[in-house]
């Protein structure tokens, strides 16, 4: 069910660009527009090129140092998501990109994604020990029909002189 919503708005996606470009090419002219789209292209480009250099440095400063990049691995996944959108021909593709190619606007999204795909996914792998959704209580409590066994606390005590389970309060 999740997955059709993706594939949806994937698909939203170029048809409100095609939709957008046609009053924008009422408005400025079919040769202007063109040379819109490809000016925030080539801009956008440049600019997810300079933030993934910046990105890569970061990345190896956090391993030089012996720490785990986590951090910056998600933005290099941003900006490689953003260059696919300045590639792709259209203003509103290519002010997704933007979104993501500026960094002051990029770790909004990098925390979104963090709480509600990275956790989920790993907790998911891991049985709760990414967020500490643990059981930590003992083990717990079994399904109906499973045989349970109460154990009173003295019955399993064994003393020194190899009585198990006396009672030494009398």
């Amino acid at each position: 069910m999740r997955t059709r919503w993706i594939i949806a708005l994937l698909l939203l996606i170029p048809f409100s660009d095609a939709l957008l470009l046609i009053p924008v090419a009422e408005w400025l002219g079919p040769l202007q527009t063109v040379a819109l789209v490809v000016l925030t292209g080539l801009v956008g480009m440049m600019l997810v090129r300079a933030e993934g250099r910046t990105t890569l440095r970061r990345i190896q400063q956090r391993l030089a140092i012996g720490e785990l990049p986590a951090n910056q691995l998600l933005d290099g996944g941003l900006l490689i998501a953003a260059g696919a959108f300045l590639l792709t021909p259209g203003l509103v593709t290519d002010t997704l990109g933007f979104l993501l190619a500026i960094p002051v606007t990029r770790y909004p999204i990098r925390t979104v994604i963090k709480r509600y795909v990275v956790k989920p996914y790993l907790d998911k792998q891991a049985d709760g020990f990414v967020s500490g959704g643990v059981w930590t209580g003992g083990f717990p409590y079994p399904d109906e029909g499973d045989d349970v066994y109460d154990v009173d606390s003295n019955a399993y005590r064994f003393d020194d002189d190899g009585d198990a389970g006396t009672d030494r309060s009398n």
